[in-house]
Order: structure tokens, then sequence, then C-alpha cells
């Protein structure tokens, strides 16, 4: 699973090695700080739109700017061996940067995905990803399958 794990360098890298192959990167980001089926479900969609998965996590520092206090509950590494695990993801990077913009400047994936949560002006590289000739996709979300609501429901449930 750590082979997965790339470092900015390491991602350029096999970047170029997948383009001299002829093969379709696919890339992704998020916080994926409680793994759910939502998760399991859209990296599997998203894996199917090219020939390599990538998936690019907010740090421990950015996911608490974007999600507030407490989160995330999961720190960086352990969200980046989980995603790993899974045999959808090709490989997994942390990225600091509160929009992954620049990483996806750097990459110019040949899929940009995101969950239909995002509308495709929402999506942050979009115009890079369009501009190179690639494709930007938003994925159905799974209704009632989050992060935010898991940790609801558990709140609820020690209330009681």
């Amino acid at each position: 699973m750590r082979k997965k794990i790339l470092s900015l360098a390491e991602l350029l890298t096999e970047r170029a090695h997948l383009r001299n192959a002829g093969r379709r990167l696919v890339f992704t980001n998020g916080v994926f700080d409680v793994l759910h089926v939502g998760h399991v479900r859209y990296l599997e969609q998203a894996r199917t739109l090219g020939d390599a998965l990538m998936v690019a996590i907010n740090s421990d520092r950015t996911a608490r700017e974007l999600k507030g206090n407490g989160r995330p509950l999961v720190n960086e590494n352990d969200r980046a061996e989980i995603l790993a695990a899974l045999r959808s993801v090709d490989y997994v990077t942390i990225f600091d940067d509160v929009s992954p913009r620049s990483l996806i400047t750097e990459l110019v994936p040949d899929v940009l995905v995101k969950g239909g949560d995002y509308a495709l002006n929402e999506i942050h590289g979009r115009e890079e990803v369009e501009a190179a000739g690639g494709r930007v996709v938003s994925l159905p979300f799974v209704e009632g399958a989050s992060t935010s609501a898991i940790i609801e429901r558990m709140k609820q449930a020690s209330a009681e």
C-alpha cells in the first residue's frame, strides 16, 4: 500500500510514465475523512474512466480549514493508507492547499472527476484540464452517504 502513496516528485515521474505509455490518468481529490459507501462507489466509478486513478487528499491543516475544528477525525497518513488499500485506487498523494488547482495544473490529468455535489463550474482545475484536451466529469452523489451525516448519527447515538 505504501508504494501507492507518492510525493509530488514521485507523482510527476509516474505521470510522465503514464503519458509516455499512452495511459489515461483520472484525478480526484477530497478530504476522505471517514471512508463510507459513497466514497467507495464514487472511486470505483472514477476508476472506470481511465487507466489509473490518482486520489489527492487534503492535509490535516487544510481539512480543518475546509471542514472546521475537530476535523479531520482520521489523520492524513491514515487516510492515505486506507485509500491506497482500495483496489480502485492506483495512487494517493497528500496536498497542503485548500484548492487542488496547482496540483492539477502540474499533473494535467486526462480526466478530472468530482462528486455530483459539485456543479461543473465549481470544480477546481476544470479550465486547465479542458484546455489541455481532457474531460471533466461530475459523478452521481450517493444520497445519505456523507461523513457529516455519519458524525451526526454518532453524536445522536452518544446523546441517547
